[in-house]
C-alpha cells in the first residue's frame, strides 16, 4: 500500500462510524494517500483487523471515539505495538494504554460543564434556553515509550506542543 492510514471503527456505532469514514477519505483524498477501513465490534474482529493492517502494511492507525473500542484500548495497543502501527486516538485512554498519540477533548472539563448544565436544570432553567456549548479545551498526549518500542522518532518541535509525554 503507498502511503495510507486505516480507521478502525465499530459498525455497530453507525453514527460515529459514517462520519469517521468520510472524514477519513476526505483526509486521505486531500493528502492524496490510500485509507483502509477496518471494522471491529468483538475481540476477534479487532485480531482480525489487525491481521488486515499488517497485510496491508498501513502507515497508521486512527481508531474511532467509540466505547466498545475505548474499552478495549488495552488489546488495540497491544496489537499496534505488536505490529509496529502508530496508533493514534481522539481519547488519551488509547495513549495511556500504549497508543502513539492523542488529540481530542479533555474529558474532565466535559464532564464539569455537564454537572454545571445539570445544576442549573436542577435549579429551574429550561434545557431549551441554555446554549449549545462546544469543547473549548483539547488535549495532546504522545507516549514516547511507545514511539521508542516502534522505533519512532518524535521531532523536539512536536514534544515541544504535546500537553503531556509519557516516558
Amino acid at each position: 500500500m503507498p502511503h495510507g492510514f486505516a480507521v478502525l471503527i465499530n459498525p455497530k456505532n453507525s453514527i460515529i462510524a459514517e462520519t469517521m469514514v468520510t472524514d477519513a477519505k476526505a483526509a486521505a483524498s486531500a493528502m492524496g494517500w490510500q485509507v483502509e477501513i477496518v471494522k471491529a465490534s468483538t475481540n476477534r474482529e479487532i485480531d482480525s483487523a489487525f491481521s488486515v493492517l499488517k497485510e496491508k502494511r498501513v502507515d497508521a492507525l486512527l481508531v474511532a471515539p467509540d466505547t466498545l473500542l475505548a474499552n478495549r484500548r488495552v488489546q488495540i495497543a497491544m496489537l499496534a505495538v505488536r505490529d509496529a502501527i502508530p496508533l493514534m486516538a481522539v481519547q488519551r485512554e488509547l495513549a495511556e494504554a500504549g497508543g502513539l498519540m492523542s488529540y481530542g477533548t479533555h474529558f474532565m472539563e466535559t464532564y464539569r460543564q455537564t454537572g454545571i448544565y445539570t445544576g442549573r436544570v436542577l435549579k429551574g432553567e429550561n434545557p431549551a434556553d441554555l446554549p449549545v456549548l462546544r469543547a473549548t479545551k483539547f488535549e495532546f498526549v504522545i507516549n514516547l515509550q511507545t514511539a521508542r518500542t516502534i522505533g519512532l522518532e518524535i521531532p523536539p518541535t512536536l514534544l515541544a506542543l504535546a500537553d503531556e509525554v509519557i516516558e
